[in-house]
């Protein structure tokens, strides 16, 4: 390293803002994202490899992507790259997903504290 980069915010290479927007600029994008990392501890708790898998998989920055709502030349970009048909049906799925791993990640948290009783 030959010196340091200032970088006080976010940036990135999607969208004409260059910054985070693609992935938490809504609603739908910031609920989602609360949620999901909201589970950590949970998930964590259940120290089972395949859990653990399926929620870093839900990690993945494309989950917000599809939920993004700009319009005009970043929206047709978003529309592209979509599989669904709006913003809010990959809403539906990604927190469908995610539930199921919640009740999959409690259940096996609480057969394990059930051993234990």
């Amino acid at each position: 390293a030959k010196g340091e980069i200032d970088a006080p915010n976010n940036y990135s290479w999607a969208d004409t803002e260059r910054d985070l927007s693609a992935w938490l600029s809504n609603s739908l994008q910031r609920n989602a994202a609360g949620s999901l990392y909201g589970l950590e501890k949970l998930i964590l708790q259940t120290r089972k490899p395949d859990l653990i898998e399926n929620w870093r998989r839900l990690q993945t920055s494309d989950h917000l992507y599809y939920m993004c709502t700009k319009w005009w030349q970043d929206g047709d970009v978003h529309k592209y790259f979509n599989p669904y048909e709006s913003p809010y049906e990959a809403y539906v799925a990604f927190m469908n997903a995610l539930n199921d791993l919640r009740l999959r990640a409690g259940q096996v948290v609480a057969a394990r504290k059930n051993q234990y009783v």
